[in-house]
């Protein structure tokens, strides 16, 4: 049952990421280039909206805090992070949106999955060199949160209560969302003169 419920969420997700255009690569270059900016109002309202319930849900007991997961902060994560950047700037994809655009039929996300998956092999046939390297090891505490959140296992940076400053944070996410512009950039269509 599990696995069928997995099966139905992940699809109904690659349906609304295709829906909103997530799964198009020049709507994501787009985005990222500042010309279409309702990709990224979206993402922005998700994510607020996002923390909004999941810390009120916690401040009201309605969601377990021990189901709250923090990675760990090392160097390789904000290394990886920056790969993923540019490999999505460059390609209009990143992993999720990429199995969804490759579900929809376009081939250049096919190619970018199979890569992605190169390249995760990769990564574990190396993963002895990289944890000897140090790059691995916990930096800035670990596994820490912004602010202490009552019943987890995390410390914190601040002793603001984390819950609050979730719904604040969220609460910003969404008011920029609603406060940005269509195109930053380009003409009234978002595209640039080249296009």
């Amino acid at each position: 049952m599990t696995l069928v419920l997995a099966f139905a969420i992940g699809a109904a997700f690659g349906f609304v990421l295709d829906r909103i255009g997530a799964t198009n690569p020049n709507v994501i270059i787009g985005m990222l280039t500042l010309r279409r900016l309702n990709l990224m109002k979206t993402i922005l309202l998700a994510i607020g909206t996002g923390s909004i319930l999941m810390f009120g849900g916690q401040m009201l007991g309605l969601v377990d805090v021990g189901h709250m997961s923090v990675k760990a902060a090392y160097a390789g994560v904000f290394i990886g992070g920056l790969l993923l950047g540019v490999g999505w700037a460059a390609a209009g994809y990143c992993p999720g949106t990429a199995i969804g655009a490759a579900a929809a039929g376009r081939r250049g996300a096919l190619i970018f999955v199979v890569g992605g998956l190169f390249g995760a092999a990769a990564y574990m046939a190396t993963y002895p060199m990289w944890k000897a390297s140090g790059l691995l090891d916990d930096i800035a505490g670990g596994k820490v949160t912004l602010g202490s959140v009552p019943g987890s296992a995390y410390e914190s940076i601040w002793t603001v209560q984390g819950d609050l400053l979730g719904i604040a944070l969220g609460a910003v996410f969404v008011a920029v969302a609603f406060a940005l512009p269509q195109r930053l950039t380009g003409d009234a269509t978002g595209k640039l003169p080249a296009e």
